[in-house]
């Protein structure tokens, strides 16, 4: 089990008994259902259960901020379903798309014939759709328009394939860089953030690219199964004629090869990462902001000329997620952790790739940007006062397993 992995890692155990009880509640609340109306509480069981990664981080928002960016993930999260519902045909879906925002209007509106896993965010929509009505208009006029957009965005690649850079930029920018827009317009609308953030499109779509691209990379191999190319035809065939090709043990070294090159121009993406996380002011929307950030500089890290990403799924271990989510606090910190990933990296640069000079220079200007007095450290040996806390961990871990198995599945 995963939970195993983090014995060598005490900090993590560390992280992780503290996030048990209690330790982290500043950056990772519990939700107070007793002061929430009924459709509300029907919300937030569905966004804990659609992203329990979400749904920590939303959490800790300030209340004034709360209940719309809740409101805005779930609205996305129906419509990304109706995308990604294979079972609909598109003479159906491409007018779901383009139409879903005004679907926000109509109280009754759901959709149960949806064959997709999170299904539920559509047959309940009359509560999501609810919520929304109860916003403030200032929160109102960007979820609607976000969703126009997005929607009208998707149905551009229903059955067009992702074949430039260009394209791959622009099939992100509909699903992440609209999303990164659309938060960054809901920070600027709650008076939390100044109005400059809101109107920094470019800045904010830049954000989204950055997450988007690297769950894009990750996921090759789900994707592949399900027959969903979304690696640009521009990289991936000038290794291999097919893109499934890399699947193949055989075909290994081109395989991680357009891996790199990915991960590589992804990189090209910290620089704004960092100056967006720069201009933020409030605590909790910067904890926000950071946490998926860098999450996916780890994940980056993680997938870098590593041959899993084409046979199973590569994931960072829940202790160093928790970890991580604990110690992005501050900006320092959290360049200390993008700093300590892209060493990482810059480590592994194969003398043989391709694209090793320009990922070289790519680390060198993202270090030069995350330079700070501060440290993230990852220690994997066992100083004697660790050898005495993992024998205590292991004995309580052998008498309550089941019980500790059980909350630590439920992690992010």
């Amino acid at each position: 089990m995963d939970i195993l992995k983090s014995f060598a890692h005490p900090e993590e155990l560390v992280a992780l008994f503290r996030y048990k009880f209690g330790g982290c509640d500043a950056v990772i609340p519990k939700y107070d259902y007793g002061s929430m109306t009924p459709s509300m509480k029907v919300c937030t069981d569905l966004l804990v259960r659609t992203s329990r990664s979400f749904a920590a981080v939303i959490q800790a928002l300030d209340v004034e901020l709360r209940n719309a960016v809740c409101n805005f993930y779930l609205v996305l999260r129906a419509l990304d379903t109706v995308e990604d519902d294979m079972s609909i045909p598109n003479d159906i879906k491409v007018p779901m798309l383009k139409n879903f925002h005004e679907n926000l209007l109509d109280p009754d509106w759901k959709f149960m014939d949806s064959k997709d896993k999170d299904a539920v965010v559509l047959q309940q929509f009359p509560h999501i759709s609810k919520e929304f009505r109860e916003l403030p208009e200032k929160y109102r006029e960007v979820i609607f328009d976000v969703c126009a957009k997005m929607g009208n965005g998707m149905t551009v690649f229903l059955e067009r394939k992702v074949d430039t850079l260009e394209e791959w930029d622009e099939y992100c920018h509909y699903v992440a860089g609209l999303v990164g827009i659309g938060l960054a317009r809901l920070f600027s609308a709650s008076g939390l953030e100044e109005s400059s953030l809101g109107k920094d499109s470019a800045l904010a779509n830049k954000v989204g690219l950055f997450l988007q691209k690297t769950n894009i990379i990750r996921d090759y191999l789900e994707d592949w199964n399900d027959q969903r190319i979304f690696w640009p035809k521009a990289v991936w065939s000038k290794h291999r004629p097919n893109l499934g090709d890399f699947a193949n043990p055989e075909f290994q070294k081109e395989a991680l090869a357009c891996l790199n090159e990915l991960i590589t121009n992804t990189l090209e993406l910290i620089p704004s990462s960092l100056l967006f996380m720069s201009r933020l002011h409030n605590q909790s929307v910067f904890n926000f902001v950071a946490i998926p950030q860098v999450m996916a500089i780890a994940t980056l890290e993680r997938c870098y000329n590593n041959p899993k990403v084409f046979s199973g799924v590569v994931k960072i271990r829940k202790g160093e997620a928790v970890r991580m989510m604990m110690g992005s606090s501050s900006f320092e910190s959290v360049k200390a952790i993008m700093k300590h990933f892209v060493v990482k990296i810059q480590d592994r640069i194969p003398e043989s790739d391709p694209n090793s000079e320009q990922t070289k220079s790519l680390c060198k200007k993202a270090l030069s940007l995350c330079d700070t007095s501060q440290e993230y450290k990852s220690s994997s040996i066992y100083p004697p006062l660790y050898v005495s806390m993992g024998l205590m961990v292991s004995a309580i871990a052998y008498t309550y397993w089941s019980q500790i198995t059980q909350w630590y599945e439920d992690l992010v």
